[in-house]
């Protein structure tokens, strides 16, 4: 009896602090979602069609863990990386959301690469539509959707300028608890060494140039309960632009303000709208100085669970005239200038989608994008180059989405 008494204790004293090491460092939890897109879209300026194959939608593969500290207390991190399915994008770890940070009654600090609180406002009302892709429809409304890396928008840079649903490097974030289904977000880039003078230590910049200290702000409030959804943003990106041949200072300012909602009614059609409202500070187009240049877009869209597997989403893009006295902004779904003024816009999505379960899905769908008279600014997904005035473009795809 003493002998098997000695045993039991010896074991335990080696299985007890195994066991209590598994537990702590069993936190850790991989998940992902693969998505794959083929598709045959309009290039324009008479470049006919051509088929896509893709992988948009936030393909990814991610690590995510969490610790508990006491007091209400925790440590996590997040580290998620593009997963391309075509062997095409070679990108590095950690190139999506990811962060390290400590969260308890105080709310959520963090660091790292995170959607903006902005995008994230505007991602409540974005509804009936893949984002990116030939089925993606955050073009023409938001200047495209997904990861900016505003530090290397050095020495007039102009990276990115037309969008408005970020994936921002070097952030720190804020988010706060939860009243009664509201929250609010804040967010702030840092600098990232880039002086105004080049230095012999090895820092960037050099003297005269402009964009020294490119940053981003972000702040937005989301409410959420039950049927409804509601966001308000407002987003800064400061210096990002370039003035040096209009004799005027060189740094240049965007910003951008937006609203969206989405209601679901009994619990099978989500409508969902939005409406952004984005200034870039540019170069006049006729003398010295600064003007802005400001275009207004909004979507309206709709998730209908038809029966069963069967669902189907639309959404409309509508994009008007482009005003202020600047110059135009480049990238797709950025503002232009004609002498027109007809540079507004509008897009159409439909698409059919079956669900096989909650993780694997497909769909199919169709994109129509009309641009007015004197704009250049929307095509379809990536698409290469411009397009030319007042041409319009379509596209349809094939959209396979596995969750894990």
């Amino acid at each position: 009896m003493h002998k098997k008494l000695l045993a039991a204790a010896v074991a335990g004293a080696f299985v007890a602090p195994a066991a209590a090491l598994a537990q702590s460092t069993s936190t850790v939890n991989i998940y992902g979602n693969i998505t794959m897109e083929w598709g045959v879209a309009d290039g324009g300026n008479g470049r006919g069609r051509a088929d896509y194959n893709d992988t948009p939608g936030g393909s990814a593969i991610g690590f995510r863990g969490e610790e508990k500290l006491g007091g209400n207390m925790s440590a996590w991190f997040q580290c998620e990386s593009s997963a391309d399915i075509r062997g095409m994008d070679q990108a590095g770890f950690c190139t999506r959301n990811s962060a390290v940070g400590f969260k308890g009654g105080f709310g959520n600090v963090f660091f790292g690469k995170w959607d903006t609180p902005f995008k994230r406002a505007m991602n409540v009302g974005s509804v009936g539509a893949e984002e990116t892709g030939i089925l993606g429809m955050s073009f023409m409304a938001f200047g495209g959707s997904g990861g900016s890396d505003y530090n290397q928008n050095v020495a007039g840079g102009n990276l990115q300028r037309q969008r408005f649903k970020r994936r921002e490097s070097g952030l720190g974030y804020y988010e706060s608890p939860r009243f009664g289904g509201f929250q609010v977000l804040a967010a702030m880039t840092a600098s990232n060494g880039y002086f105004d003078n080049a230095g012999t230590d090895g820092s960037s910049g050099t003297p005269g140039t402009s964009n020294a200290h490119p940053r981003v702000w972000s702040i937005s409030g989301i409410y959420s309960a039950g049927p409804l959804g509601i966001g308000f943003g407002y987003e800064k990106h400061a210096n990002f632009g370039a003035n040096n041949n209009f004799g005027a200072p060189p740094d240049l300012d965007d910003s951008g303000w937006g609203v969206s909602v989405a209601y679901t009614f009994g619990g099978r059609v989500k409508v969902g709208a939005t409406y952004l409202d984005r200034k870039w500070e540019t170069p006049a187009a006729i003398g010295v100085g600064l003007s802005d240049t400001r275009k207004k877009t909004s979507t309206l869209g709709v998730d209908w669970a038809i029966a069963g597997p069967h669902s189907m989403q639309a959404q409309w893009t509508h994009a008007w005239d482009t005003s202020g006295g600047g110059t135009s902004i480049g990238g797709n779904g950025g503002a232009t200038q004609a002498a027109s003024g007809d540079t507004g816009g509008d897009a159409f999505s439909i698409s059919y989608m079956y669900s096989f379960s909650k993780r694997t899905s497909i769909k199919i769908g169709y994109v129509l994008v009309e641009n007015d008279g004197g704009s250049t600014a929307a095509r379809i997904g990536n698409t290469p180059g411009l397009i030319g005035a007042g041409q319009d473009v379509d596209g349809y795809a094939f959209h396979i989405r596995h969750r894990f």
